[in-house]
């Protein structure tokens, strides 16, 4: 059984922005849509999703970006503002859950994608062994 008190820290490139985080994640994914693509600048993003809850310190300043994710729904991408990692996102599609970029951790040993949306957006060569949406 894992162990539930256990923390991890995601970082920036930089080191400027720290989070810690509390217990182990409820999903990693990866996701193929375009908006995925081009905030990271790759194929996919590799995210972990937590409970908001599990963030018990934050270390850093913050640059914070909206977006529109569909009619009436919005989400926020937080970023360090000397590198520009983005760390982790929240929005209205995520509830009381947030999603933090994998790379962030430092971690090999991280958990696989457990699923990958919007593959109809994914890149030809893009092959990995999970369930797909869209």
């Amino acid at each position: 059984m894992a162990d539930k008190s256990a923390t991890r820290t995601a970082r920036c490139a930089c080191g400027q922005l720290r989070i810690e985080l509390r217990g182990e994640p409820i999903r990693t994914y990866a996701c193929a849509c375009r908006e995925c693509q081009r905030i990271t600048g790759s194929a996919f993003a590799y995210r972990a999703m937590f409970e908001a809850g599990a963030i018990v310190a934050r270390n850093g300043s913050t640059l914070s970006w909206h977006r529109s994710e569909g009619p009436g729904r919005w989400i926020e991408h937080v970023r360090c503002p000397d590198c520009g990692t983005l760390v982790y996102q929240q929005g209205e599609a995520l509830g009381d859950r947030l999603s933090v970029s994998v790379g962030c951790f430092g971690d090999q040993a991280f958990p696989a994608p457990v699923m990958l949306y919007f593959a109809s957006r994914k890149h030809h060569w893009l092959n990995l062994s999970v369930p797909v949406t869209g």
